[in-house]
């Protein structure tokens, strides 16, 4: 699939979830704030609780981008943990080894993560890990491996390039951008994560 195909596909999901996935879904949104299709313009019907709930599952799924089985096992194990579910749910999500590349900066989207991580690019604590899905631990330090950090893509990301499209660096993340280096300090917490998403709905949606 083209990087514009991929592209497109992005602003249509984002639209159909009323939610920016990309920075290039930002400005889409700012000419069209309403679904795609022929009945976008029109007002959403009152919808039932499982649409609503559905809804919600996609936008946490779309966020993190991934497959409804990737999905439903994270869910499985977030009812095993103690405490909530929603909130273990997005913790544990929030380790995955592309979505912190993402949050220290080292790509513009979740996409784009995932690609720096299943093309080599990454390591962690020293090793190269090209599973976006790894979890990283408290402690662990991810970076982009020194060969990697010479390329251009890489030099633009530590000059800072795509901050200015990306959430604050949250709390459990101690980046040195300059240095293409990040640190996983603790655990996430719910709370900080930059997700939007009911988690209570999620949870509602599998446990029917």
């Amino acid at each position: 699939m083209s990087n514009v195909t991929r592209s497109r596909r992005q602003v249509r999901l984002s639209r159909a979830l009323g939610l920016a996935l990309t920075p290039k879904a930002v400005k889409h949104f700012e000419k069209r704030p309403y679904p795609p299709g022929e009945h976008g313009r029109a007002r959403r019907r009152t919808e039932s609780d499982y649409a609503v709930r559905l809804r919600e599952k996609q936008r946490l799924r779309a966020q993190y981008a991934l497959r409804e089985k990737q999905m439903v096992r994270a869910y499985e194990a977030a009812r095993k943990a103690p405490g909530l579910t929603g909130e273990a749910l997005v913790e544990d999500l929030e380790t995955r080894l592309d979505a912190l590349v993402l949050r220290a900066g080292f790509a513009r989207t979740i996409l784009q993560a995932r690609q720096v991580v299943t093309h080599r690019h990454v390591l962690v604590d020293g090793q190269i890990v090209d599973r976006p899905s790894f979890r990283v631990k408290e402690g662990q330090t991810l970076q982009i491996k020194p060969k990697s950090q010479t390329t251009v893509p890489f030099q633009v990301a530590a000059a800072g390039a795509h901050r200015d499209v990306l959430p604050a660096v949250p709390g459990y993340l101690d980046v040195q951008l300059e240095k293409l280096s990040a640190k996983l300090t603790r655990r996430p917490k719910r709370a900080e994560v930059p997700v939007t998403c009911d988690v209570q709905l999620v949870v509602e949606y599998y446990a029917r």
